[in-house]
């Protein structure tokens, strides 16, 4: 006998405003209890010392992630001058010292350095696999990652604010697999010094901004009132609001049929599109299908089980 399943169908995404301190898990787990939710996952980890967007997957949404994860991330981050962790952040221990701070015209010359498509070697305590295991528990056990440098893209890099000659303030918009605290470390040594996190907040995700998000404790609020699990549900953004980069179709409920059952269906129309790639097919304002235009036809790779 199948196993019934624990919590109930959530269909979404939120855009939650993680606090500073809590793992993204955690944050994860405690949004999925409060919404019942069956099914969730989230968009992209951020570090425990970091606050911000932390994009919520429920249900049908889980199918999209990754159009989210490949999407720019903008990060506002404060650098403390004049000593390096072996974290890469406040959270860790001071490896290394330098008297030296750095000029605001001296950092402003660097960051081109640190734009475009860079080599980064990821940090020490990382989500990084190495055969199997992740970089910070092999750390954690004493033992060094070996981490190769890879390929990542900052879009760009600019100066906030200098509060002191001891801290810079910057903002960050990067592509998949950057990691901050690297442009940090990476940033302190090419300026004659060492660099290191001491706050961390992730401002957008794709189309997801400061605007979109609520707090936890916000959500503990809404949760508790009189509303309920409806007023939680009206914080919610759709599931094809992470596909905003793909074209839509419209589809009738006969086609919505075929392409749930895996079928690619022919599209008609004046305006159809013959060899576009990715679309996503709606019918009746419902999602149905994620697939591939070929020869004017779809062809279903994600189907979705929402009502019509």
């Amino acid at each position: 006998m199948a196993r019934r399943q624990r919590g109930r169908s959530v269909n979404g995404w939120l855009a939650l405003d993680k606090p500073e301190g809590m793992t993204s898990t955690a944050s994860l787990n405690r949004v999925k209890r409060l919404f019942d939710a069956a099914k969730a996952g989230h968009g992209g980890t951020l570090d425990p010392l970091a606050s911000g967007l932390l994009p919520i997957a429920f249900g049908e949404a889980t199918k999209t992630v990754a159009f989210l994860v490949d999407s720019p991330k903008t990060y506002r981050f404060a650098v403390a001058w004049g000593a390096e962790t072996d974290t890469d952040d406040s959270d860790g221990e001071v490896t290394d010292t330098s008297d030296v701070r750095p000029s605001s015209t001296a950092i402003a010359a660097a960051l081109d350095r640190f734009t475009g498509t860079i080599e980064q070697t990821p940090p020490r305590y990382s989500a990084k696999k190495l055969k199997g295991q992740r970089a910070y528990d092999l750390a954690r056990e004493g033992i060094e990652p070996d981490l190769e440098p890879r390929e990542v893209t900052v879009h760009s890099l600019s100066i906030v604010d200098t509060a002191s000659p001891d801290r810079t303030t910057f903002e960050a918009v990067c592509g998949k697999g950057t990691y901050v605290r690297a442009i940090a470390r990476d940033l302190g040594r090419a300026l004659g010094t060492f660099g290191h996190v001491v706050r961390l907040r992730r401002t957008r995700v794709g189309r997801f901004a400061e605007g979109d998000m609520i707090s936890l404790a916000r959500l503990e609020e809404i949760g508790h009132s009189a509303g309920g699990c409806e007023a939680l549900a009206a914080q919610l953004h759709p599931v094809e609001t992470v596909l905003d980069d793909i074209p839509a179709l419209a589809v009738g409920a006969g086609d919505a049929a075929r392409l749930r059952s895996g079928q690619p269906i022919i599209l008609r129309g004046r305006d159809a599109p013959v060899n576009c790639g990715a679309a996503y097919a709606v019918c009746q304002g419902s999602l149905v299908a994620l697939g591939e235009v070929v020869r004017g036809e779809l062809h279903p790779t994600r189907v979705f089980n929402l009502p019509l």
